[in-house]
């Protein structure tokens, strides 16, 4: 591991001060906060609307063919990743990674950053897929990862304030409806990254850092990894986009790709940053300095790897859950590779080295849990998880006991939205299943979106946004 010390004692008094988001700064992110916990205190959403009728549907709004990242609410507008299908500048035509902002009042479109794919292809930039990292909006910056593997600064506002933010000046447009890009730091050029198919990681703000997964992984014929020195967790200083410290610990023994995010929480009183690595192992460092401080292997020992599908080994595609110094996690792999056994666990965060065995509060996997992309939520003591084969459950928090399951009949990539009582859960047949939370088993209904939902619902000012791969909807309540 790199680390870079040079603001290491500025750094060291702000991150020890902080335990939650700050209160004077609006902040929005995936996850509804640091711990990436999918929990929100929103109220007052609705729990019944048609789409096709306009039932309860505040705005709907126009996003590529293709959305995986997003949306994020905050301040005024909604922040989208997605492609450039819907193309909306006639002179930024074909294939691009695009993100888009929208008036949160009115679904007007407002301006949009477009990435033009990498020439490598496939292998670091798969076709159609747009920008898949959900962005981290701070007062009124914004922080993502595009689909070239940058990490970008943007102002919120675009150019619509006519000011260029800088100092980045050389932006090709200056439009009302093109982006102010403060910074970028392009993790291919300056840091040997190699990503496969593509960097996806949605960033985290704590303090003056923004953490991040580079996506370093395999080559296209799978079997070999170009770089396994560069760095797949970086910390950024986030006025200036250069890194503060950098770790490779997977290095060769990355299976695939690195598609997850890191996440936050204060432990017995003391910060920790989470990573989930490329190799199947989550990492936890001092957010200020890069000291690891414990890492624990998400698989049987007797796990193996077979990117043919048939693996028992899985990668980490969902993100880590801090709560109650406890680490929230389940495993899984590229949805391609199919379903199979995944696991999920509960790790105690306060102990250190190879907590393997030491840390393991519960797991439930074998039959009972399969692979899955989902990120949990928590609440009351009871986890809600999903696993891409279809089904929800309802988890003691503290035990791993069950308390119920229901299974939606298609694939689950998003993750359940716990807000106002209810579970929201998107699904590839389009649907949106909602329940009540609790113990006992309460499903209020389905409504159908009229295509996939691979995204989490996010909510805000008594609204709930769902994004389909081709549309972002406002649903409220209507009086």
């Amino acid at each position: 591991m790199k680390r870079y010390t040079t603001s290491i004692l500025l750094l060291a008094f702000a991150f020890l001060s902080i335990a939650a988001d700050s209160p004077n700064v609006e902040t929005g992110m995936f996850g509804q906060s640091l711990s990436r916990n999918m929990v929100s205190n929103e109220t007052n959403l609705p729990d019944k609307w048609d789409v096709l009728k306009g039932t309860n549907i505040k705005w709907s709004a126009k996003l590529g063919s293709q959305s995986y990242a997003g949306p994020v609410v905050a301040g005024s507008k909604v922040f989208m990743g997605t492609n450039n299908e819907g193309l909306r500048n006639p002179n930024e035509k074909g294939d691009r990674g695009v993100m888009m902002a929208f008036d949160a009042a009115t679904g007007k479109f407002l301006w949009q950053a477009t990435h033009e794919k990498l020439p490598q292809g496939r292998v670091n930039d798969w076709p159609y897929q747009g920008v898949c990292s959900t962005p981290f909006i701070e007062g009124d910056r914004m922080y993502y990862v595009s689909n070239r593997a940058e990490l970008l600064c943007l102002d919120t506002e675009g150019f619509l304030d006519k000011e260029n933010d800088g100092p980045i000046t050389d932006e090709k447009n200056h439009g009302d409806a093109d982006a102010d890009v403060i910074w970028k730091l392009d993790m291919i050029n300056e840091l040997d990254v190699f990503p496969h198919n593509l960097a996806s990681s949605s960033p985290l703000v704590v303090g003056d850092l923004v953490f991040l997964v580079t996506g370093n992984g395999v080559d296209e014929g799978h079997t070999n990894i170009p770089s396994p020195k560069a760095p797949s967790f970086i910390a950024v200083n986030k006025k200036t986009g250069k890194v503060a410290w950098e770790d490779s610990s997977p290095q060769e023994h990355i299976l695939h790709g690195q598609w997850s995010n890191p996440s936050y929480g204060v432990v017995n009183e003391k910060p920790q940053i989470i990573f989930p690595g490329g190799n199947g192992w989550l990492y936890a460092f001092e957010p200020e300095t890069g000291k690891p401080l414990w890492k624990f292997d998400c698989n049987p020992k007797d796990a193996v790897w077979d990117i043919g599908g048939a693996a028992t080994r899985n990668n980490i595609i969902a993100t880590p859950v801090v709560h109650n110094n406890k680490v929230y996690i389940g495993v899984g792999e590229d949805p391609e590779h199919g379903e199979g056994i995944g696991h999920l666990y509960a790790i105690d965060a306060t102990k250190v080295g190879d907590i393997t065995e030491s840390g393991k509060i519960w797991h439930i996997g074998d039959e009972n849990f399969h692979r899955t992309l989902s990120t949990v939520a928590i609440q009351d003591g009871l986890l809600y998880a999903a696993d891409l084969s279809g089904f929800l459950y309802c988890l003691d928090a503290e035990t791993g006991k069950l308390y119920w399951k229901h299974e939606v009949f298609a694939a689950i990539w998003g993750s359940p939205f716990v807000v106002d009582g209810k579970i929201y859960l998107g699904d590839e047949d389009g649907d949106v299943a909602i329940f009540k939370t609790g113990k006992e088993k309460q499903l209020i209904g389905e409504i159908n979106m009229g295509a996939s939902v691979y995204t989490t619902p996010t909510a805000k000012n008594s609204v709930l946004y769902v994004a389909t791969r081709e549309n972002l909807y406002a649903i409220e309540n209507k009086k």
